[in-house]
């Protein structure tokens, strides 16, 4: 196998490579090597079997192949050499029809095979040409053999010289038909396999573009209802701020007016702040990706840390906060992502609580999984709503004191929790309170064989 591997690579490397030279150039070197090692043995030949002039013949032959072989293959005129061999055959073989017996001799096989090549080697515009000039010259030679017979004379000495020189005539011609023939098909072959690989990656590859045009689609869509959803949400607080400096500029009001518009410009920073702070952190998500960087973590201590955040909010409106969390879990997952996770729920539970609500957060073991959830007894989610709760389709919506949300909240919480190999869902209905559940991989020393627990807050479908 080797061997072969090597024989066809020194082929290749003498009759060219296929990204430098044509299918017809390629021929050509083909029938030229063949064509010397075939003449190599046809010049002693002929000069032992009485023939010196017909092998006298053949070595000029010889030099000549060898000649355009050289300008051919090496200093890469082709289409000459094509040209110049189809010229130069011609000429040679109505000779040698003089020299070697006409239509008793081989010569007849040699334009047939020489008519052959022409079609092989010549570029599609050319070999058409050669072909009635081919027929027109063999059709000239016979009938002046026919009607002036004494000018084509006998040369062989016996019929065994005849017999040979047909039969060896015969067996070149066919060798050099089958070469010729037999490396027009394999190249055909390869080239149809080229060509349908080819065809096959291009129809793969429009169908990646199909797929990134629907992508860049979708992500175009979402683009734009983010950019709509920011002008709107982002215009609005900052219109209030605004107008609150206006009244403190243009008019004279008591310390309790100054302290309203106070009040109120630092709840619409607070909600521009937090719509800021969202949009950037799915911004950069969306940017760079969302990579987790797991770690094994104290799920009273992560939560302790948001609440402190959030406990002001709850204040505000009279909510209590009830926290009941095992200090002895521990999850594994990446701090910063679940912080924005619960600092998300909590802050959406907190908004749709009215004022004197609850919001109770509760951890439970279930095999493997730490499942967190965040109960409020606000206002719930309209079925329209629940839909597309987790996608930029979502509409901004105000809390029971018109706090101000974005929508991406969610959006972002679903990305992170997925990120973490953990899971999302909720249980709402209008007006009877949302609960939402966090499913995320516990931390533990080996492996665990424990049964999963039953939940004591209540199960639901995952999303």
């Amino acid at each position: 196998m080797r061997f072969k591997s090597t024989l066809y690579n020194f082929w290749i490397k003498l009759t060219g490579p296929p990204t430098k030279f044509p299918l017809n150039a390629r021929i050509f070197h083909s029938v030229c090597l063949i064509s010397l090692a075939a003449l190599s043995y046809n010049v002693p030949f002929n000069y032992f079997i009485g023939l010196p002039k017909v092998a006298l013949i053949s070595l000029v032959v010889l030099l000549i192949i060898t000649a355009l072989y050289y300008a051919s293959r090496i200093r890469n005129q082709y289409g000459i050499s094509i040209l110049i061999t189809n010229m130069v055959g011609l000429i040679l073989f109505v000779i040698n029809y003089f020299l070697n017996s006409g239509l008793r001799g081989p010569t007849d096989l040699f334009f047939l095979l020489l008519l052959l090549l022409s079609i092989g080697i010549s570029p599609a515009n050319q070999y058409k040409i050669w072909i009635p000039i081919n027929i027109l010259v063999v059709v000239t030679l016979n009938a002046i053999e026919y009607f002036y017979p004494e000018t084509v004379p006998y040369t062989y000495v016996d019929r065994y010289s005849a017999f040979i020189d047909h039969m060896s005539a015969y067996v070149v011609v066919s060798i050099l038909a089958y070469i010729c023939t037999d490396y027009i098909r394999r190249s055909y072959e390869n080239e149809k396999k080229s060509a349908l690989e080819k065809s096959h990656f291009i129809a793969e590859k429009n169908q990646q573009i199909l797929k990134q045009n629907v992508e860049l689609e979708r992500i175009n869509g979402e683009k734009n209802k983010l950019m709509s959803i920011v002008a709107h949400d982002v215009r609005a607080p900052l219109a209030s701020i605004q107008n609150f400096l206006e009244l403190l500029t243009d008019y004279e009001l008591d310390e309790a007016e100054k302290k309203d518009i106070k009040k109120e410009l630092l709840d619409a920073t607070n909600d521009t702040m937090a719509l800021l702070s969202k949009l950037l952190n799915w911004s950069k998500s969306q940017i760079n990706g969302v990579s987790a960087q797991k770690q094994r973590l104290n799920l009273d201590e992560l939560l302790n840390t948001t609440l402190a955040l959030e406990r002001s909010s709850a204040t505000r409106k009279n909510i209590d906060l009830d926290y009941k969390i095992d200090p002895a879990i521990a999850i594994f997952a990446d701090r910063d992502m679940m912080q924005v996770v619960f600092r998300n729920l909590i802050g959406n539970a907190i908004k749709f609580t009215p004022e004197g609500g609850q919001v109770s957060i509760e951890s439970q073991l279930s095999g493997t999984d730490c499942i967190i959830a965040v109960r409020d007894n606000g206002i719930g989610i309209s079925a329209e709503r629940q839909a597309v709760i987790f996608s930029l389709n979502v509409q901004s919506t105000y809390g029971t004191k018109n706090e101000k949300g974005v929508g991406l909240g969610l959006l972002l919480t679903q990305e992170f929790v997925a990120a973490q190999d953990g899971k999302i869902w909720f249980e709402s209905a209008p007006s009877d309170g949302t609960t939402f559940f966090v499913a995320i991989p516990r931390a533990s020393k080996s492996t665990s064989t424990t049964e999963p627990d039953q939940l004591q807050f209540g199960t639901s479908d995952r999303l």
